[in-house]
């Protein structure tokens, strides 16, 4: 997505990456992602390499497919990056079995999640 505005000569470039399908719950990896919202992609990388949740490993892998976008795509640079939107939703579900006694099944859901990631790039012409 690319967006032009007349008078201040802007162009701002919106570039993409989502991952679905990830076996995380979906409040756990919304924890994270409100700590990465809005800052540079090298503030955001260093953020996630330092916290102790799974989900980071998930997460930064995402912001590097969103980088390696911007740059092959666009011909962007890693440093004028920023986090403009990131989000989680809900996946679907799987459904597994856990055996009880007397032949009773109890229902166990494992989540999923899909997150997307938006970077823009602001550079005046």
């Amino acid at each position: 997505m690319i967006v032009k505005q007349e008078g201040k000569q802007m162009t701002q470039i919106a570039v993409k990456a989502t991952g679905k399908y990830l076996r995380l719950s979906v409040d756990k990896v919304n924890r994270v992602l409100e700590q990465i919202r809005g800052k540079s992609y090298q503030d955001a990388k260093l953020i996630l390499e330092f916290m102790p949740y799974r989900s980071c490993s998930s997460i930064t892998k995402i912001l590097d497919s969103a980088v390696s976008n911007a740059e092959h795509n666009h011909g962007l640079e890693r440093k004028q990056l920023k986090v403009q939107s990131i989000f989680v939703n809900q996946g679907p579900k799987m459904k597994r079995f856990q055996p009880r006694a007397q032949g009773r099944a109890f229902p166990i859901h494992k989540p999923t999640c899909h997150i997307t990631i938006i970077l823009t790039n602001t550079s005046k012409q």
